[in-house]
């Protein structure tokens, strides 16, 4: 038995995979954390992570940014496995992110799903062939209306896949409002669309001459996210220090 903390348990996400844990024999939450609770859960919660004292195999983080650097600091002092899903960290919370890992595990996607990181691997077979080729790059993700970063992890994450294959030779631009001229071609478009109950739409657009090839991904519900969370965790419970993702999962 898998035994996991989650951390920003009242949130949307939080509930999503406490729903889906308590039908799953091989995992259970032992304690949850967050700023407010109303009871709701049949684990107990802290308001701070650091007043956890609950023994635990790893933690689920879907919270905000602002209590990443709280969380990360609690898994290195306790060598604990960090699955940690929160999107829109800054510069400095990415390289303490790699400097937790050098004493626990820590497993950081911007996208649980298994779509996305079967898509993550296509995109790169795709950017090889079309770039050359003269394929323009956009991506254009769109999302619920109370998401706050833009744009999402997960375009991000589809625009690295696409820049590394092609040795980090790309730009990515976010806004052409402020200026006039013609696309360049060594740049990746990414636009951001915020409105309604969007769970997550992901479009990846190569337009070349006379064609284009779009890859999408639709999701229909937070449960695609949180059962790659809850596979994470069971994967991460008792691994070596070190950053995983989750193509480690999916390969076993």
């Amino acid at each position: 038995m898998t035994r996991v903390i989650m951390h920003g348990c009242n949130g949307k996400m939080g509930q999503t995979i406490s729903g889906l844990i308590a039908a799953d024999d091989e995992i259970e939450i032992v304690a949850g954390v967050d700023a407010f609770d109303d009871g709701r859960n049949p684990y107990p919660v802290f308001c701070k992570i650091e007043e956890c004292d609950v023994e635990a195999d790893a933690v689920i983080d879907f919270s905000v940014a602002s209590a990443v650097d709280g969380l990360l600091a609690y898994c290195a002092g306790k060598q604990l496995p960090c699955v940690l899903c929160t999107t829109g960290l800054s510069e400095e919370q990415l390289a303490m992110v790699q400097e937790t890992a050098k004493k626990t595990a820590v497993l950081k996607s911007a996208n649980m799903s298994l779509g996305i990181n079967m898509l993550l691997k296509l995109l790169k077979e795709a950017a090889s062939t079309l770039a050359p080729a003269g394929f323009d790059i956009e991506i254009v993700e769109k999302h619920h209306s109370q998401k706050l970063d833009a744009p999402s992890g997960t375009a991000l994450a589809l625009a690295d896949s696409i820049n590394e294959e092609l040795g980090g030779t790309c730009d990515y631009v976010y806004d052409r409002s402020q200026v006039r001229e013609k696309r360049k071609k060594k740049e990746i478009g990414i636009s951001a669309v915020r409105g309604g109950t969007i769970v997550g739409d992901h479009d990846v657009i190569f337009a070349g001459a006379d064609e284009v090839v779009t890859f999408s991904h639709r999701a229909y519900s937070k449960a695609v996210f949180g059962k790659g969370a809850i596979q994470a965790a069971k994967f991460l419970a008792g691994k070596p220090a070190g950053m995983y993702d989750m193509s480690d999962v999916i390969e076993g």
